[in-house]
């Protein structure tokens, strides 16, 4: 189901606080892998993916570990956070220390890209659920442009227990655990199982992967971080 991506435009201003219905994902979920999964990761079109990690990352700043109370390993948190937007995303083990710019989807039912001249940003789904939120926060990176390695270059490197950072407008810093890596056909993409909202607060990281097809300029899979919240710093 590789379509040719539509081109980046002008970030969008991010919501402010206010709930935004959980319809946006589903939405993803109707258009397929037209949404993360096609359009927002087609290489070395500048409108496409996150998946390509920085040809000579440097070392983010340690993180301020949360103080709160963690979960036991392997199991969700609890409690919640209220909607906020993210402001920036931290993965030390692969040097991603990296903006927020919203996304929303276009005309054509996908989801617009990141803007492909910013190797290290990456993109929420404004529609969907907020990190931290209960649901299923929808957060993609291009892994290269035609120029260089991008934000997402090194995500395959994660595996289960490793742990993120995404820092929130409301000055709280919520803490994810990758419950798994996997790598998807973009046309057997399981968009229920990547896109349906959850109880708990689940982070989804998207990006291509794969071979570039340079026959309909898009990457033959999609590399998907499955990952739920352990804790929250208070505010």
């Amino acid at each position: 189901m590789a379509v040719p991506p539509s081109s980046p435009s002008d970030d969008e201003p991010l919501p402010t606080e206010q709930v935004a219905p959980r319809s946006g994902v589903m939405m993803m979920c109707a258009a397929a892998c037209l949404v993360v999964a096609a359009s927002l990761m087609s290489g070395q079109n500048t409108s496409a993916d996150a998946s390509r990690p920085p040809s000579a990352p440097q070392p983010v700043a340690s993180v301020v570990q949360p103080t709160a109370t963690a979960a036991p390993a392997g199991q969700p948190m609890d409690k919640h956070l209220p909607r906020s937007r993210p402001v920036r995303l931290r993965i030390p083990k692969i040097w991603v220390d990296a903006p927020f710019t919203g996304l929303s989807i276009g005309p054509t039912g996908q989801l617009q890209p990141p803007p492909g001249n910013d190797t290290n940003l990456v993109g929420w789904h404004t529609k969907g659920a907020s990190p931290g939120e209960p649901g299923t926060a929808i957060i993609a990176g291009h892994v290269d442009t035609k120029t260089s390695a991008a934000v997402f270059a090194n995500l395959g490197e994660l595996t289960k227990g490793d742990v993120f950072y995404v820092l929130r407008a409301d000055g709280r810093t919520a803490t994810f655990r990758v419950d798994s890596v996997e790598t998807f056909r973009k046309n057997d993409f399981p968009s229920d199982r990547v896109y349906d909202d959850t109880p708990q607060a689940q982070v989804r990281l998207i990006t291509c992967a794969g071979n570039y097809d340079r026959s309909v300029m898009d990457y033959t899979d999609n590399l998907v971080v499955f990952a739920h919240l352990v804790r929250a710093s208070p505010a």
